[in-house]
């Protein structure tokens, strides 16, 4: 594909150096539909980015759109702050309809603001508010968001840099996996909860991604979850899932905990909750856990209604007839894990491992430097993906949840083109 030299100046001078998505891929994106994107000269991008995991349902998905056109035609509320609106209604009727009660979930809802590290932040002060403790565990390779709270229990150490002050308050523990199976699980975080001088203050919760996406697609087994959800209770500890980018059925079920079978008592759900990439976050807890005073958190968009009005149209078009999209999450996963067996065949010595659920999936090469070379020459080919990882040393993919069977084995062809390309 050739590719005219955009016009970058007004980013280049006036944007921030903060910038970092538009680095990677120097273009000026245009127009997107379904899983391509296309840049002011018209050229095509296969989309396995899906706006780091807030598009499942693709670009400007149709049914959504309509939904969106049609609500804002007639003159809806689209501000609502926490006012009762029709579109709030008719999304928490569809919610508790098609989500919660099927899987007998018993949560309340709380709409804590547009993104998903609001969502973390009312998790964390909820938690400790209900149990009066301060430390809150969380894990090695977290992340759970960019906000002080949030980067408290995230892992990521050029993040929490950023934050300029000390990050106080978080403990973090090993990850699935983390200690590559030398030690049995949670023995070392017992230990300190049971030895009175190990100088760990008794923690309100515990925060966990099921896979961790921004810190290189590490996945929890179901059998951790469960002995995590056993440790919290024998504690006394609240089990927060952060399912921000996870949930939404990126792992195959609704709820990317569903497979373990526990339910945590604190969710929270953001980037795809919308459908259609508006801002959007939930909190999820148990009903005893709602203790909140009325205005004790609150912010001035977490009543986005036109995001209502696509999310309960996503939930009545994707997950109102039972497991078909689960199904077909797991079937494209499935032609991933394929694919990913023959460029590790194909490149043998170079990966050190590949690893996913449903529709993400990240493959670890042993030199670092390697996915971010994939990823320069991916784009060039005509595919956007990311990396992950503590030195990016992942290439990620995460795909739209409706792309074709097709349109996957395009992108899958061309990543193993990259990778061959980039020896």
């Amino acid at each position: 594909m050739t590719i005219t030299q955009p016009d970058l100046s007004v980013f280049e001078t006036l944007e921030s150096e903060v910038r970092s998505y538009c680095r990677g891929w120097p273009t000026v994106f245009d127009r997107a539909q379904g899983s391509r994107m296309f840049d002011e000269d018209g050229h095509s991008y296969l989309d396995f980015f899906a706006g780091a995991g807030s598009l499942n349902y693709g670009h400007n998905n149709p049914v959504l759109k309509r939904a969106l056109i049609d609500y804002l035609e007639r003159d809806s509320i689209v501000h609502g702050l926490d006012m009762s609106t029709t579109a709030k209604r008719a999304f928490l009727e569809s919610f508790q309809n098609i989500i919660l009660r099927p899987r007998d979930l018993p949560y309340k809802v709380m709409f804590p603001g547009p993104t998903g590290t609001n969502a973390v932040e009312s998790a964390l002060k909820l938690a400790r508010k209900v149990k009066g403790r301060e430390s809150i565990v969380s894990f090695t390779n977290a992340f759970h968001g960019m906000s002080l709270g949030s980067l408290a229990v995230t892992g990521n150490a050029f993040k929490r840099a950023g934050a300029g002050i000390p990050l106080v308050h978080g403990t973090p523990m090993p990850f699935d996996r983390y200690l590559e199976g030398t030690t049995p699980d949670f023995v070392w975080f017992e230990r300190l909860l049971e030895d009175q001088g190990s100088g760990l203050n008794q923690p309100a919760a515990v925060i966990v991604e099921t896979v961790q996406g921004e810190g290189g697609i590490n996945v929890a087994r179901a059998e951790w979850l469960r002995k995590l959800a056993e440790v919290c209770e024998r504690w006394d500890m609240l089990l927060i899932v952060d399912d921000i980018q996870m949930g939404c059925g990126r792992t195959g079920a609704f709820f990317s905990f569903e497979e373990a079978g526990i339910t945590p008592d604190i969710v929270t759900v953001s980037k795809s909750i919308s459908g259609y990439g508006m801002p959007m976050a939930l909190t999820l807890f148990k009903p005893e856990l709602d203790i909140w005073e009325p205005g004790e958190h609150n912010g001035t968009f977490r009543g986005n209604n036109p995001a209502f009005v696509t999310a309960a149209a996503a939930l009545e078009t994707y997950w109102s007839d039972g497991p078909a999209m689960e199904k077909q999450t797991r079937a494209r996963g499935e032609q991933v894990e394929e694919a990913f067996k023959a460029i590790v065949d194909e490149n043998s010595g170079a990966i050190k491992e590949y690893r996913g659920r449903g529709l993400v999936w990240g493959m670890e090469f042993l030199d670092k430097a390697r996915a971010g070379a994939i990823a320069k020459r991916a784009f060039e080919l005509g595919l956007l993906i990311e990396t992950s990882g503590p030195e990016s040393e992942v290439v990620k993919l995460l795909p739209a949840l409706t792309i074709t069977a097709d349109e996957l084995d395009e992108g899958l062809r061309t990543l193993a083109r990259a990778v061959r390309e980039t020896a």
